[in-house]
C-alpha cells in the first residue's frame, strides 16, 4: 500500500478463503482496541464497519500516515506498518483462541483512493460501508448492527473512533440526523460499488 497525504482511502480486507475473522463479541472489541492503538494515531478514521468475515474503514491520511518508519531495515509508511501490526497482533490472539495456525486474513489489504474522483466516491464509500450488514441481511435496519460507526453518527452511541467533524466537512454530510438517516439508505448502483472496490 502506498499512501498520499490528505487523501481519502477505502481500506478493507477479509478472512483468508472468506473464513470468519470475528467469532464472538469480544473479538470485535479486541479488534477495535487494536485499531485505536495502531491506526488512529496516524490517520483520521471517517467511518468503519466490522463484518463476521471482513472489515471496512474509510480514512483520511495525514502527514503522519505517510511518514517513513523502519521495518527490518527497510523504510515503510507508518500507516502501512500500522495496518500490518493491527492484523498480525489480532491474528495471534485469534490463533490462540481458536487453536489454529496459518493466515487469518487475505495477504493483501486493499486501500482504494476515493477522494478527488469525478464522482463522489468517498460519499458513496461512506454509505456503502455503513450499509454492509443491512445489505448482507444481518440486520433489518442499519443501526441494528453494533459494529459500525453508524450508531455514532445518528447519536445512538458516543463513540470517538471517527473524526465526525472532518467527515462532515470532507464528505459534505448533512448534519441534520433525519436527513443523514435518509441519505444513508440510498441505493448504490453496482457500477459505483465497483468504483469504490476497484
Amino acid at each position: 500500500m502506498q499512501f498520499q497525504p490528505e487523501t481519502i482511502y477505502h481500506i478493507y480486507n477479509r478472512g483468508n478463503r472468506q473464513q470468519t475473522i470475528f467469532f464472538n463479541r469480544d473479538n470485535y472489541i479486541y479488534f477495535l482496541e487494536k485499531v485505536r492503538k495502531y491506526m488512529l494515531p496516524c490517520s483520521d478514521i471517517l467511518c468503519w464497519c466490522l463484518m463476521p468475515n471482513h472489515f471496512h474503514f474509510l480514512v483520511n491520511t495525514t502527514e503522519a500516515s505517510c511518514t517513513m518508519v523502519e521495518k527490518q531495515n527497510l523504510p515503510v509508511q507508518r500507516l502501512t506498518e500500522s495496518i500490518r501490526l493491527l492484523l498480525s497482533s489480532y491474528t495471534k490472539g485469534i490463533q490462540k483462541q481458536q487453536q489454529f495456525k496459518g493466515n487469518l486474513f487475505q495477504q493483501k489489504t486493499k486501500a482504494k483512493p476515493v477522494s478527488g474522483t469525478e464522482r463522489s466516491y468517498a460519499f458513496i464509500a461512506f454509505n456503502y460501508i455503513h450499509q454492509n450488514p443491512y445489505n448482507a441481511g444481518l440486520v433489518k435496519k442499519i443501526e441494528d448492527w453494533e459494529f459500525s460507526s453508524f450508531r455514532d453518527y445518528i447519536g445512538m452511541r458516543k463513540g470517538n473512533l471517527c473524526n465526525q467533524q472532518l467527515a462532515a466537512l470532507l464528505l459534505d454530510l448533512d448534519t441534520n440526523i433525519s436527513n443523514f438517516y435518509k441519505a444513508s439508505y440510498m441505493v448504490i448502483p453496482d457500477a459505483d460499488v465497483k468504483g469504490i472496490l476497484g
